[in-house]
């Protein structure tokens, strides 16, 4: 599938990004392919509704690169699905000799964009990710976007049937063999919610079971 324009969206359409979304589309499956796409435009009408500049380019790349870490080539990694996302896309840019700076900001979009409360503070490449996979994801901001934008970004990169049943898999298969890597993060949810045998990092345990006294 091709992306194409959504009214008030422009899909870039440069030789990077045709590369990229090619690159995307061979990895992940229909639904984070269809979600990385709806997290772009989300954010780029999040982005247009607050005033915002941004680089259109940089924000589409974060935004499919953010979930690249849950699929079947990062099955070994003990990194957090975050961070190996965040890894691809730089890796992709440097082969393409985008600058260290840009890179840097994609960087921080895909390996922030499950971590609320601080991408807000930061580029605003790095804000919209984090409020584009809320919106889809956990409908965050729903109200703020009019229905008309809704029914237009969900006409051209529909939801599955049973999204919310499926992005929930996604997330657990992609975290189910490194259950360490979401100690500190809402990541653990989506594992105690799969395996009943799961058991959560307790933080005041591990203070008290530390090595200091007193």
């Amino acid at each position: 599938m091709t992306p194409t324009d959504v009214p008030g969206i422009r899909i870039p359409d440069s030789q990077l990004a045709r590369e990229l979304t090619q690159l995307i589309r061979d990895t992940e499956s229909d639904l984070l392919y269809h979600h990385s796409l709806r997290v772009y435009c989300w954010g780029v009408l999040a982005g247009n509704r607050m005033g915002l500049k941004f680089d259109a380019e940089l924000l589409y790349a974060a935004s499919m690169f953010h979930d690249i870490g849950l699929t079947a080539r990062y099955e070994n990694s003990q990194l957090r699905f975050e961070v190996d996302g965040a890894n691809a896309a730089r890796d992709f840019l440097r082969s393409h000799r985008i600058a260290e700076s840009d890179i840097e900001t994609v960087w921080n979009a895909v390996a922030l964009h499950s971590t609320p409360g601080i991408p807000q503070f930061m580029r605003p490449e790095i804000a919209l990710v984090q409020a584009g996979a809320g919106m889809d994801v956990a409908g965050r901001g729903y109200d703020q976007f009019t229905d008309a934008q809704r029914k237009a970004v969900l006409a051209a990169f529909p939801r599955e049937a049973d999204f919310k049943s499926g992005i929930i898999d996604a997330f657990y298969q992609g975290m189910k063999h490194r259950p360490d890597s979401t100690i500190g993060t809402f990541n653990d949810d989506f594992l105690a919610h799969k395996d009943p045998h799961f058991h959560r990092v307790d933080m005041c345990t591990v203070i008290h079971a530390s090595k200091w006294h007193g």
